[in-house]
């Protein structure tokens, strides 16, 4: 067969693996709420200066004849203590919570797919009980006492916060893809590929990886929620972003010292971050029956 026809036909199946995968995601109504919800989150929080009544409240800004007004056509989320319009700092805040949770999975997760299939497939015991003993200890540490020691030990910023947050998240990739790589390198098609004569290499990428991608992706989609509310976490307790640049963790411990006379100034960040989580969590759910019932 001609090498554009072979790649042709590549494509085709990929096409159609790709429609499949869609087809059996958008027989979960929850998973295609959650996926719509999110696109609205991110378009909002990409255009924000340009969607928002009143960018300029994302920034230093008083206004105090305007100071803590309630939900109304002109603040939709109210005004907290210093004039400035709630529902705008939100759409801002979400840019800071989803830069934080794509930074750390982009950072946690190649390192921890890489030692999880070094560690699983490997012939040399003391290489794989190494990387694993080594993951044991960074599991065994809470992941939030991690990562207020290592924020602590730091100014409290957003850089230092994506950082203390992946060094403490790479051990549960490399724990997932260790587990699907032990049970698979004993498989006929890894001896298969073993016999042909091709390297390590090429057997954990082509062989081993692609088995791999379900639960990946599935953990991916759970992870960023779980980041997001573990750096709203950091926030609260004023190890986050700092003013007056709007986290929503920052905004709800401001606010949560108004209440309960002043309640949307914590209400409306805590709803927002309850949203985007719940967003996440109903798309993992889709992925994961998807590859469920891939897999049967």
């Amino acid at each position: 067969m001609p090498k554009n026809e072979i790649a042709a036909s590549a494509f085709t199946a990929k096409r159609i693996n790709i429609s499949k995968g869609w087809y059996k995601f958008s027989r979960n109504p929850l998973s295609v709420l959650g996926l719509t919800v999110l696109i609205i989150i991110v378009l909002a929080a990409v255009l924000a200066p340009y969607i928002t009544p009143y960018p300029e409240h994302a920034g230093p800004y008083t206004n105090f004849r305007e100071s803590s007004l309630p939900p109304s056509l002109k603040h939709f989320f109210g005004t907290d203590t210093v004039g400035r319009d709630v529902f705008s700092r939100v759409i801002f805040g979400y840019r800071f919570s989803l830069l934080l949770a794509a930074v750390v999975i982009t950072l946690s997760v190649p390192p921890g797919i890489l030692l999880g299939l070094v560690a699983g497939y490997t012939r040399r015991k003391w290489l794989e009980v190494g990387i694993m003993r080594i993951t044991d200890i960074f599991l065994a540490v809470p992941p939030l006492v991690l990562a207020l020691a290592v924020t602590a030990m730091l100014s409290p910023k957003l850089l230092n916060q994506m950082m203390a947050i992946s060094l403490m998240w790479w051990p549960w990739y490399c724990r997932l893809v260790y587990s699907v790589t032990s049970s698979l390198r004993h498989e006929y098609f890894v001896h298969d590929a073993e016999l042909t004569g091709v390297g390590r290499g090429f057997i954990l990428t082509r062989a081993i990886l692609p088995n791999c991608v379900g639960p990946i992706l599935t953990k991916i989609t759970l992870d960023m929620g779980f980041v997001i509310i573990l750096g709203a976490s950091l926030s609260f307790i004023g190890l986050g972003v700092q003013p007056p640049k709007p986290g929503l963790g920052t905004m709800v411990a401001d606010g949560a010292k108004r209440l309960p006379a002043e309640w949307w100034m914590a209400v409306f960040p805590a709803l927002a971050i309850m949203l985007v989580i719940l967003s996440f969590n109903l798309i993992g759910d889709g992925l994961r029956d998807m590859f469920a019932v891939e897999e049967i």
